[in-house]
């Protein structure tokens, strides 16, 4: 669809006439954004880059606790633009990293599925009547099996911890995702707000996790390389339905499930940052990754679904992420896990 023409970037083109006038030829803008695998792909960012005559450069994250320390560094000031579940979002507008946005200058929202431009629906997007995220894709994690080794489909999250499969196992790198999935797994009312008395327990089941999986993976590349070497018979799929695309054009023989207490699901959104040096720019960027044609190459490479395109719904018992009774505490306790230190006296919350 035919674009008008942004401030920001029709400022630029006068001074690059100005510039080249006197013989100097101006360094193209750049535009500095940072997102999830298989979010960006080259030729993506070059159909951008092309439209508006500028640089992009593509950082990619590996998990929930790398995005906060990235975006946060310096302010804020280091990013641009980036993708951010809505459950994860709430910590960037509380910490005022996020501006609101100009829904003017991206009017590919108009595309969007209905439910999706809804914003006022979706937790965390709006405050105050302001929109700081536009949403993008979502997945459900569900759990990815290979058939000859598990015969029959695991029904429950508790198949993580099963000894038959000990040292065949894969679970994902990150503190706020594994707390939920053993809170889960011991049957605790709500997964994201875990109680105080229930924090022992729910520590004790993540250090025998760690003790049943293989390795803990970051992307899902490593994951996949890992299923084919090591005879993985599990895997816990933070990146969801974008794994199990990856592992069947590898040739794998898997299955997928979504546990019967529920699935941890996502929905991530794109966000412009306090520190962004050309908002507009930004924000043509979030238009630009809502075009029909890049959410049906999103659907079509990484498997995971768009919000352009209907009939994507997961199957089965969803849990949407929320924000989590204290992401420190939890991040705090999984260093220690992880390395094999076991935790010694649990930090009271913080009030």
């Amino acid at each position: 669809m035919g674009s008008r023409p942004l401030p920001a970037v029709t400022s630029w083109l006068a001074a690059a006439a100005l510039l080249l006038a006197c013989g100097a030829a101006p360094a193209a803008p750049l535009l500095r954004v940072l997102a999830w695998p298989g979010y960006a792909d080259p030729d993506i960012v070059k159909r951008f880059e092309d439209k508006h005559r500028v640089k992009v450069q593509v950082s990619v994250v590996s998990s929930d606790e790398s995005l906060w320390e990235q975006v946060n560094a310096a302010g804020g000031r280091e990013v641009d633009v980036f993708a951010v579940n809505t459950a994860e979002l709430k910590r960037y507008v509380d910490a005022r990293l996020v501006v609101p946005l100009n829904l003017r200058n991206i009017p590919n929202t108009q595309l969007q599925l209905p439910r999706f431009r809804n914003l006022s629906a979706i937790p965390n997007v709006v405050r105050e009547g302001r929109v700081y995220a536009v949403p993008y894709t979502y997945s459900e994690m569900g759990l990815i099996y290979d058939r000859k080794q598990v015969a029959t489909p695991p029904e429950s999250i508790s198949a993580l911890w099963d000894p038959r499969y000990r040292g065949r196992v894969l679970a994902f790198d990150t503190a706020s995702h594994n707390f939920s999935i053993a809170a889960l797994a011991l049957g605790k009312p709500d997964p994201f707000r875990i109680d105080e008395a229930s924090f022992p327990q729910v520590v004790e089941h993540l250090v025998a996790l760690r003790r049943n999986v293989l390795t803990f993976y970051s992307l899902p590349e490593e994951a996949a390389e890992l299923f084919r070497s090591q005879k993985v018979a599990l895997i816990f799929a933070n990146y969801g339905t974008q794994q199990v695309q990856q592992l069947k054009k590898a040739g794998a023989d898997i299955g997928y499930v979504i546990p019967r207490e529920g699935a941890l699901a996502w929905l991530d959104c794109w966000a412009v940052t306090r520190g962004a040096r050309d908002k507009a720019l930004a924000e043509a960027w979030i238009d630009h990754m809502l075009e029909r044609s890049v959410g049906q190459t999103l659907t079509e490479r990484q498997g995971l679904a768009n919000t352009v395109v209907a009939g994507q719904e997961p199957a089965g018992k969803i849990l949407w992420l929320e924000p989590v009774e204290d992401a420190e505490r939890r991040t705090a306790l999984w260093t220690q896990i992880i390395s094999g230190t076991r935790p010694g006296a649990i930090a009271p919350r913080k009030p």
